[in-house]
């Protein structure tokens, strides 16, 4: 599609002496449709040539509109305040949405990703703990963020970093030692070793002694030990079995699930690495790497006093490891900001390891709030978690209740209470900004109305219905299509959105924010509310029928596209 921004922005630069670049930064699209398609705020440029916004917006108007006159796209600019107003021809926006959906294949791709490689660490729940509501938005974020690259053209890996390895697994092996006669771990692995983990962390903060053994049970485990080996391999594989149920739920897939464990023959070459650059010293007992030269006053972990390693070690050999491998552009790591400190220390110490500065470079945390209940934060030791299993069931179940309720004889039932159920929790988390927390609340999070999942998939659903009355299979023949007809403000509000796929899409990627997608759907959806309203679909008149009918399959086609 012709880029209108970009259009503006070459025009804007031929009458000022400033780069056609910054301009195109500076473009921004007004809160209202009354002030145009596309405003240029003359305030960035009032330092520069030291005049008034007001002036420089008046300058550039008589400049630009002897030229748009030869400019078909263009109707007209205007100036409000210090705002040069561009509006776009109604006629030109259709053309080109209506050849998007014509000749592309797949709606707001691009190639702005061919050729670069996207890492992206996501969902990485601890084996033998519940996967619950706090995991969520890892799994959701990441899973969102992963389709939206690959959809751009990127090539995408993504990492299940599965927490299998730590203390925590030697408060286990101690747990199961003492107790694991008295639980059916085959049975129901997951809240069985919960209730030993927990069992075992409350006796852990009453006798150090009980700590010591933990500790040194998980040093065992680095070593080989073989009973410590076996047993961390039975909760292992138990667990991962618990959790591709959920991930089968939530339709969540990896291309790996190399998580801890898998770095634990390759953190002595990182300890051997550091060693070298004579940054690792000693600090009573432990090896750290200090960085208070770095602005950061809290020194990096590498092994602790009793040889054992940490978390960063094994995220430094994960960073080694994808850059020889995978050879990524960027590698995310979608975790809460919890761990803000502990990846500002990995990625500082990963400048250490003899990588290349592009590697380096492309290490970003994606950080997330949190999901907090009523009475503050969530925490297996403490027992207090929502299982994302049993959240999910009861999302369907009440899914199912609504419909019992609204529509008894509807078909298939449960395969819709299914869908629209989970993608309601799914929605929920993917509409709020990833950096602020939430309070999960049942009422609020199975809310079905307002600007939620089952709106859109209700909208999804109305457009598919339209066009199956009109007998549309796959898609209505373009020829039968007169832009004119959809010159409306309620099919021009749909067309500028279908405009701004793409675009909106860069954003995402940009920001790795999925809420910008999500409310964008959310617009769409209203949007097409609107014109279902007020225009009536199956006219009478053939034109304006297949003119419409062409619109509902646009915005259809948009909600399926699967990024």
């Amino acid at each position: 599609m012709k880029n209108f921004k970009q259009i503006i922005s070459k025009l804007i630069s031929e009458n000022i002496d400033i780069d056609e670049k910054e301009i195109y930064m500076y473009i921004e699209m007004p809160k209202d449709s009354k002030n145009g398609d596309y405003s240029f705020p003359c305030f960035k440029l009032a330092k520069e040539l030291k005049k008034a916004p007001p002036v420089i917006a008046q300058e550039l108007k008589e400049k630009l509109d002897e030229k748009i006159a030869d400019i078909s796209d263009i109707e007209k600019v205007d100036i409000v305040g210090g705002y040069l107003n561009f509006y776009i021809s109604p006629i030109s926006f259709t053309n080109e949405v209506l050849n998007e959906f014509e000749t592309q294949p797949k709606i707001g791709s691009s190639k702005i990703g061919e050729g670069k490689k996207i890492v992206i660490d996501y969902s990485a729940p601890n084996i033998a703990k519940q996967f619950h509501i706090g995991h969520l938005r890892s799994t959701v974020i990441g899973g969102a963020l992963y389709r939206i690259y690959q959809h751009l053209g990127y090539t995408v890996i993504g990492i299940n970093h599965i927490g299998d390895y730590g203390t925590q697994f030697g408060k286990l092996i101690e747990g199961y030692k003492m107790w694991g006669s008295e639980y059916d771990i085959e049975k129901d692995p997951i809240n069985e070793l919960t209730k030993i983990y927990v069992r075992i962390s409350d006796l852990c903060k009453k006798d150090e002694k009980v700590l010591q053994a933990c500790r040194d049970n998980f040093k065992k485990l680095e070593d080989g030990d073989e009973y410590c080996v076996s047993l961390w391999t039975r909760f292992r594989n138990l667990s991962l079995t618990e959790f591709q149920k959920v991930y089968d739920l939530l339709g969540s897939k990896f291309d790996s699930w190399n998580g801890e464990a898998f770095y634990s023959d390759k953190m002595p070459e990182i300890i051997s690495i550091l060693e070298k650059t004579g940054k690792l010293e000693e600090s009573q007992g432990a090896r750290i790497i200090n960085l208070e030269d770095k602005g950061i006053n809290t020194p990096c972990i590498i092994e602790k006093t009793n040889g054992s390693t940490t978390y960063a070690t094994r995220d430094l050999a994960a960073i080694v490891y994808r850059a020889r491998n995978y050879d990524f552009d960027k590698a995310l790591y979608v975790v809460s900001y919890e761990q803000t400190l502990h990846f500002k220390q990995v990625f500082e110490v990963a400048k250490l390891l003899g990588l290349d500065e592009k590697y380096t470079k492309g290490l970003e945390h994606v950080s997330f709030g949190m999901v907090l209940l009523p009475t503050g934060k969530m925490s297996t030791r403490d027992g207090n978690v929502i299982s994302l299993d049993d959240l999910l069931k009861e999302s369907i179940s009440r899914a199912r209740d609504i419909i019992e309720e609204k529509n008894p004889s509807l078909e298939g039932k449960d395969e819709i209470s299914k869908k629209v159920g989970i993608g309601a929790i799914i929605f929920n988390d993917l509409a709020n900004s990833r950096v602020k927390d939430e309070i999960f609340d049942w009422n609020q999070i199975l809310n079905f109305q307002g600007e939620t999942g089952p709106y859109i998939q209700y909208t999804f659903v109305r457009t598919q219905s339209i066009l199956e009355k009109a007998g549309i299979k796959d898609a209505p023949d373009l020829k039968s299509v007169k832009p004119e007809i959809l010159q409306d403000m309620y099919a021009q509000d749909i067309i500028k959105l279908l405009y701004d796929f793409t675009d909106v899409l860069i954003q995402v990627t940009d920001k790795n924010e999925p809420s910008i997608l999500s409310r964008y759907l959310i617009e769409l959806s209203k949007a097409f509310s609107v014109f279902y309203n007020e225009n009536k679909i199956m006219a009478d008149d053939e034109d304006v029928r297949n003119s419409r009918i062409y619109l509902t399959y646009a915005v259809r086609k948009s909600f399926e596209t699967r990024c």
